[in-house]
């Protein structure tokens, strides 16, 4: 079924929008949930939240996008999720590793006061990105936003894990330089 038509359902308040929305986006919600939590049980909770969150923000809400607007609802419960397990000290997820390797280049999670320039820290971030080859910006996107493991964002670009590793650390690198350019002190 085609995604506008996903999308009509939800806001003809028809249930058969969720089944739908399983039946096409289940497996990339998962792997998704799953790259963040690295738990079943957790990854099918988020999922599931994912359709009910989407059932009540459509409408008002119509996305354009219904993968990214799905996509963006599942990593948020699931880092939510990972975040309350993780006061639990249980953990060994992708989420965690690619923020330690992150951990040089970007400031990690501060005060309040920190929170008014997250939103301009990510307005760089996303300059850089669009600064970037394609191939370069796929892989660090499905690292670092999609937390895939270093050899299944390879693996999808059709690349050894060795020039992932490679590619992903000069990146990294240049990331740093560039937000130290802007006045980030890291």
């Amino acid at each position: 079924m085609e995604d506008s038509a996903i999308v009509a359902l939800y806001w003809e308040r028809n249930e058969s929008a969720i089944k739908e929305t399983s039946d096409k986006y289940e497996r990339y919600l998962t792997r998704i949930a799953w790259n963040i939590l690295a738990d079943r049980e957790d990854a099918e909770e988020s999922v599931n939240d994912t359709y009910l969150h989407a059932w009540n923000a459509m409408p008002p809400h119509r996305p354009a996008a219904l993968s990214a607007f799905l996509g963006r609802i599942t990593r948020h419960l699931s880092i939510d999720i990972y975040r309350k397990r993780r006061s639990a000290k249980r953990g060994g997820s992708e989420y965690a590793l690619s923020l330690d390797e992150l951990a040089d280049c970007v400031p990690g999670e501060g005060s309040p006061e920190d929170a008014f320039a997250a939103e301009e820290l990510a307005d760089h971030i996303n300059r850089f990105l669009r600064g970037l080859a394609p191939e370069t910006r796929k892989l660090f996107i499905c690292r670092y936003y999609y937390f895939d493991p270093v050899a299944s964002a390879a693996a999808a670009l059709g690349m050894t894990e060795g020039k992932a590793k490679t590619l992903l650390f000069r990146t990294r690198l240049k990331l740093k330089e560039y937000l130290e350019k802007e006045g980030y002190v890291l």
